[in-house]
């Protein structure tokens, strides 16, 4: 199989959107099923091995780290959330972004149930929209088994743990991929719609919106796109830009939400954290986590991903979202061990290994490469989960 895009054509014509969506969801089935499948071998361990140290796995998924904030945002709103002091300065709310939060707060206002289930079921909704969107590009690029098989990889990378949890980065995948794809159809304004709430979920929005607006011009240059284009590039960056004015406002100067971020010592220095991480990792080894190697073994393989991502020729606004997340992945001053998740939104990356594998002749033996990443991918998960001492 060709690894360069072999991109559809839309039929002409309209069909009743019903029928278009029981469609769709009957073509995505194999991707959807199989990725809860592994997601769930995820989830039952982390029950099984929670239920040996006493600790509920599942509370354990719904209370770890971040998820302290998106909730307190949920039921108490930002004013309401009170600061936590921190070793270099105030930790606030006004660090979280607000459509994961708001989601929260609707399920929980609607169901009775904990807050922490809440955030749970938009967690799980959101990652199976992200696999969903995940398999739509690749099935639209290079056909229906890469895109089934982009899906199983999404579930199984090695934090692939922290789409069962109650973060953020499900519902930031979910809009990037539905973003991407209504790119590649040429849907423009329906790019920027999604970008928009992308740019609501996390700060990386402004990768998303990036790729967007620069693939959006490049398509106005060529004289392909017209008034619906523009007007996606457009609306791409104002969710991203408008919660950054927001929290501007109420902190009462123009940086607000940076400021606020230093407390987290998050702040692009050009990799020079990165580059201090990785020298520790090689000169201290007796004080090395097996996550910090992890981590690097990620940064090191999606640079080689997206070198071949651009050999294989992806569609631009794909190897712009890469890319961007790459450079905010190496280039942030934060915490050098998430950013591996940061890089869980990054799909693209995984497009070239679903093409490799889809080569494999035999289906059995695909289907025990997935199975042995997932098992793998779960016995890490526990270790983040309950031996690891800090955030994933």
């Amino acid at each position: 199989m060709s690894a360069e895009p072999a991109v559809r054509t839309a039929r002409p014509g309209r069909t009743a959107r019903g029928p278009r969506l029981v469609g769709a969801l009957r073509e995505a089935a194999p991707a959807l099923l199989a990725f809860t499948a592994v997601r769930v071998l995820g989830v039952l361990l982390l029950v099984v091995w929670g239920s040996r140290r006493g600790t509920p796995g599942l509370t354990r998924l719904g209370t770890l780290w971040d998820a302290f904030w998106y909730q307190g945002i949920a039921v108490h709103g930002y004013a309401g959330t009170a600061p936590v002091p921190g070793p270099h300065g105030l930790y606030e709310p006004y660090a979280f972004f607000p459509a994961y939060p708001a989601l929260i707060g609707a399920v929980h206002t609607v169901l009775p149930v904990p807050v922490h289930t809440a955030a749970l079921l938009v967690a799980w909704t959101a990652s199976l929209a992200a696999a969903w969107g995940i398999f739509a590009v690749g099935a639209h690029l290079y056909g229906h088994r890469v895109g089934v098989v982009a899906a199983v990889l999404w579930g199984v990378t090695p934090y692939a743990v922290v789409e069962s949890a109650a973060y953020s980065e499900q519902l930031f995948t979910a809009f990037a991929a539905w973003t991407c794809y209504a790119a590649l159809t040429r849907r423009w304004v329906w790019a920027g719609v999604l970008c928009l709430a992308a740019g609501l979920t996390r700060p990386t929005g402004i990768a998303l919106a990036g790729a967007v607006c620069t693939a959006a011009l490049w398509e106005l240059v060529r004289r392909r796109g017209g008034w619906h284009t523009a007007l996606g590039m457009v609306i791409a960056p104002l969710g991203f830009l408008g919660f950054l004015a927001w929290v501007g406002v109420v902190k009462g100067r123009w940086d607000g939400y940076f400021r606020v971020q230093d407390a987290w010592q998050s702040h692009f220095d050009f990799g020079r954290s990165t580059y201090q991480s990785l020298r520790d990792l090689l000169t201290q080894a007796d004080q090395v986590w097996l996550t910090q190697v992890v981590v690097a073994a990620v940064l090191a393989g999606s640079v080689v991903l997206l070198v071949v991502s651009v050999l294989q020729r992806q569609p631009l606004v794909l190897v712009l979202f890469s890319a961007a997340m790459l450079v905010l992945a190496l280039g942030d001053a934060a915490y050098f061990n998430s950013r591996a998740r940061f890089l869980l939104p990054a799909f693209g990356l995984l497009l070239p290994v679903a093409n490799g594998l889809v080569r494999v002749r035999s289906r059995s033996s695909l289907v025990l490469l997935l199975a042995s990443a997932a098992l793998l991918s779960a016995a890490y998960g526990g270790y983040v989960v309950f031996v690891y001492p800090d955030a994933p």
